[in-house]
């Protein structure tokens, strides 16, 4: 058996393979960190929630604030896509039960909040016919933002959809069905049918950046559909634009150049290789689903070619990682043609890296075995040198060996955050790619948000199944169809 002369790559400190006593030093510190930094992230979300959250005075109830800096940048608003994140990652904690129970309260008060910012014109448009519901963000009063910017963002409606379709589900699960239909259906059924009229149109990429289509919001928005389908019926109502769910996996497959996914059309003369790609990966795990390419989950050979080509993309641009080679963690950013606040590495972007491979973990370990294909090879190769193509079975000491790897190379990307984290845990936007010293806006609610769905992804947490086993075939020829919406003005219920 090829293991006996078996090399793992040290993720950690690039030495030779360290001895057991270094590692369990370092994956004892690693535990103590995770754990302090599980309590103040949690702590972090919640200052940043109105109307109770100490950072973000004048927000309204159940509003998420992205972050309490007001200059340079400002980012005291309120994102559709950030706080849909958000929520999800909170919702995603009711339903473990691994969350305080007053935290119902602040998803109701967020539900609540979504049923006025639903309604508010702005310059994206109106709910009449849904062209309001792609404006990016507003103010932490629900009022509109008028100024111009990077319109319309068609994330959101998906990603907002997917946050009260999970809270639904848990309602469901508990006996509440009535009142899943009552105070959630008629928001998410707006926003379902906004993804299927509009889909096939522009929109800004998630950095607000790129006019055109976006990888991250083709993600979305095919998800969103899947699992509104089901959750109408679950209700017993239909959801008539979940019917193009199809023509958008179509779409999704455009994306992927052979080694990696191109995450924005047009590139604006970058390389395509982007953050969106990773952080579309971690959004669309199924832990019911199998290694599939189509759905690009995390265990994929395609996704996780795309992984090894984005992280290597940074290797050598950031001060910071100088002396990590390839198969060890580094930092990692947007793009590695970044220059917004000097282009730096973002705690979300690192954080999203490792957790993809843990959605991995969880994925192998289900189905077990591992599959090399000659498409991710490069990618195994880095962390065992000698692994070979082919299927190697849960039971096998290479699988052991392969597994064992992957986990350090990503507790590698959580030490890397850990390394440049402050005393006080505060996470920032960005660190600086010389200095590793904070950046842009202070205590970003999405890079909690996002070590918290890291860790629990780490820890064994999953969220439940979004219905990805049910689309692994894409049609023979891609359509542009769209569906046009029905929108109605919802109304707060009691609760």
């Amino acid at each position: 058996m090829w293991l006996k002369s078996l090399t793992v790559a040290n993720t950690l400190t690039g030495a030779a393979l360290a001895s057991p006593a270094f590692l369990q030093r370092r994956q004892s510190d690693l535990g103590a960190f995770i754990e302090k930094e599980s309590i103040l992230a949690q702590q972090g979300i919640l200052n940043n929630i109105g109307a109770e959250g100490a950072l973000v005075q004048g927000a309204s109830a159940g509003i998420v604030v992205a972050s309490p800096s007001k200059t340079n940048p400002d980012y005291f608003y309120t994102w559709t896509r950030d706080a849909g994140l958000t929520m999800l990652a909170e919702i995603e904690q009711l339903a473990a039960g691994t969350a305080n129970a007053s935290l119902e309260s602040l998803i109701q008060e967020y539900v609540d909040s979504q049923v006025k910012q639903q309604v508010v014109a702005n310059p994206s448009g109106t709910l009449s016919n849904g062209s309001g519901l792609g404006e990016p963000k507003f103010q932490v009063n629900i009022t509109a933002f008028t100024g111009s910017w990077g319109r319309p963002q068609r994330d959101g409606p998906a990603l907002r959809a997917s946050a009260l379709i999970a809270y639904g589900n848990y309602l469901i699960a508990h006996g509440k069905t009535s009142l899943a239909k009552t105070n959630l259906w008629p928001l998410i059924q707006n926003d379902l049918s906004y993804v299927g009229q509009y889909w096939n149109q522009s929109t800004y990429d998630l950095w607000e950046e790129v006019n055109g289509s976006s990888f991250f919001t083709t993600a979305m928005q095919h998800k969103s559909l899947v699992e509104g389908a089901a959750f109408a019926a679950a209700v017993g109502e239909t959801c008539p634009g979940c019917s193009v769910a199809p023509q958008i996996l179509c779409h999704l497959q455009e994306y992927w150049n052979g080694s990696a996914i191109i995450s924005n059309s047009p590139t604006n003369d970058r390389s395509g290789i982007d953050a969106n790609s990773v952080i579309a990966s971690i959004h669309i795990f199924d832990p019911a689903a199998t290694c599939d390419d189509v759905t690009f989950q995390p265990c994929s050979a395609r996704a996780l070619s795309n992984h090894k080509v984005y992280v290597d993309s940074f290797r050598s641009i950031y001060t910071v990682n100088q002396g990590r080679s390839n198969g060890q963690a580094v930092a990692v950013g947007r793009y590695p043609e970044d220059v917004y606040q000097g282009g730096n590495p973002w705690y979300l972007a690192t954080l999203a890296a490792a957790e993809q491979l843990y959605d991995a973990l969880h994925q192998w370990d289900k189905q077990g075995s591992i599959n090399i294909t000659q498409l991710s090879i490069p990618f195994f190769s880095d962390l065992v040198s000698n692994a070979t193509i082919g299927t190697h079975a849960k039971s096998s000491a290479t699988y052991t060996a392969i597994t064992q790897a992957v986990k350090t190379y990503a507790d590698g990307f959580v030490s890397v955050v850990q390394e440049y984290t402050p005393s006080d845990g505060g996470l920032a936007e960005q660190f600086g790619r010389s200095t590793g010293d904070p950046v842009s806006a202070i205590d970003l609610t999405w890079s909690y948000a996002a070590f918290l769905t890291a860790v629990a992804r780490r820890n064994g947490t999953v969220p439940a199944s979004w219905g990805s086993p049910t689309v692994t075939s894409v049609p023979g020829q891609c359509s542009a169809a769209t569906v046009a919406g029905s929108y109605a003005t919802p109304t707060i219920g009691a609760w």
